[in-house]
C-alpha cells in the first residue's frame, strides 16, 4: 500500500491532458537541446572532455547568475560566461595534459562566483534553484528563438567542420601532418560546445546536464561503434521530453525524471552489450580504417608492379 501511495506521487498521470498544451514550447526546447546534445556529445567523447564539460558549466552557471543579480537576460548571462570558459579551455589546455588541471581551477572559481551572485540577488529564491536544477516549463517563446538561433549556429560549424573537428580529435598528430589547424578546431570546438552547455544550463541545471550531453552518446556507443549520432540525438531527446511529460502528474522538478530517464537508457544500452559479448554474438557494426589512416594511405603514392 505504501509503496503504491509512494509511486503514485512520483508517477501519475493526473490532469495529463490539461497540463500538456502548457509545456509546449517546453518540448520544443527538449527536442532542440537533444538534437545538438546528440551531436555535440560523441565529440566529446571522442576528445575525453566530460568533466571539461561540467567546468564550463559551472562559469556558464556563474555567468547566468551575475545577469540575474543584475536583472539582465540570463540566457546572454550563460552564453558569455560558458563562451568565456571555453575559450580559456581551448587556449590553455589544447595539448590535453594540463587540460584537467585547468578545469580543475576554473569548476571551483565558477561555482563560487555563481555562490556569491545569488547570495546577493534579492528575488525569488526558485529562481536560483532553478540555475542549479533547471527550469526549462518557464521557458518564454523569445528564450526558444535565442535557442533556435544557437542551435542553427552549432549545428551549421558541425556540418562545415565537423569532419575535421572528429579527425583532430582521434588523430592528432596525423591531423598536424595533413596541415589541419588544431588550435583553430579545438577553439571552435569548445565555441560549439560552450554554446550548447549555455542553453542547458537553463533546461537541466548547471549539476546536472551531464546526462544530456554525456550520457546519451555513452549509451549509443555501448550498442555500435559507427558514428552515433543519430542514436545520441534520440537518447537525448527521449530523456528530455520523457522528463517532461512524466513530471506533469506529480508536479515534481523535471531534472529528477530527465536524469533518471537517461541512467536507464544507459543500463539498458551496456546490458544489451555485455550480454552480446557474453554470448559470443558481438554484431556491433565495427568502423572504418580510422579517418587518420585513410589520409595517410591517400597521400602515399601507389607502388609500381
Amino acid at each position: 500500500m505504501l509503496l503504491t501511495v509512494w509511486l503514485h506521487t512520483i508517477i501519475n498521470f493526473d490532469n495529463f491532458t490539461e497540463l500538456l498544451p502548457l509545456v509546449s514550447t517546453a518540448i520544443l526546447a527538449a527536442i532542440l537541446l537533444g538534437v545538438m546534445a546528440g551531436f555535440i556529445g560523441p565529440m566529446v567523447q571522442a576528445r575525453d572532455m566530460a568533466f571539461a564539460v561540467h567546468g564550463t558549466a559551472e562559469i556558464s552557471f556563474a555567468g547566468a547568475a551575475c545577469a540575474l543579480w543584475l536583472g539582465s537576460s540570463v540566457t546572454m548571462g550563460a552564453i558569455v560566461g560558458s563562451v568565456t570558459a571555453g575559450m580559456i579551455l581551448g587556449v590553455m589546455g589544447i595539448d590535453g595534459k594540463n587540460r584537467n588541471s585547468v578545469v580543475g581551477i576554473l569548476l571551483p572559481f565558477g561555482l563560487g562566483l555563481g555562490v556569491l551572485f545569488l547570495s546577493l540577488y534579492q528575488g525569488r529564491s526558485s529562481n536560483k534553484f532553478g540555475l542549479l536544477t533547471g527550469q526549462i516549463v518557464a521557458i518564454t517563446p523569445t528564450e526558444l528563438q535565442s535557442m533556435l538561433v544557437v542551435a542553427v549556429i552549432v549545428l551549421a560549424i558541425i556540418a562545415i567542420f565537423g569532419q575535421r573537428m572528429l579527425f583532430a580529435a582521434l588523430d592528432p598528430q596525423v591531423a598536424q601532418a595533413q596541415h589541419l589547424n588544431l588550435k583553430f578546431l579545438s577553439l571552435l570546438f569548445m565555441f560549439a560546445l560552450s554554446l550548447v552547455v549555455a542553453v542547458s544550463v537553463q533546461f537541466v541545471g548547471a549539476l546536472l546536464l551531464l546526462s544530456l550531453l554525456i550520457t546519451p552518446a555513452a549509451a549509443a556507443s555501448q550498442i555500435t561503434a559507427r558514428p552515433v549520432y543519430l542514436l545520441s540525438m534520440l537518447f537525448a531527446i527521449s530523456a528530455g521530453v520523457g522528463g517532461i511529460l512524466l513530471s506533469l502528474g506529480p508536479g515534481l522538478p523535471i531534472s529528477p525524471y530527465i536524469t533518471t530517464i537517461s541512467f536507464l537508457i544507459y543500463l539498458g544500452c551496456w546490458a544489451i552489450g555485455y550480454f552480446r559479448k557474453k554470448a559470443g554474438w558481438n554484431h556491433r557494426n565495427q568502423p572504418d580504417a580510422p579517418l587518420g589512416a585513410k589520409i595517410e594511405c591517400a597521400s602515399q603514392p601507389s607502388a609500381r608492379a
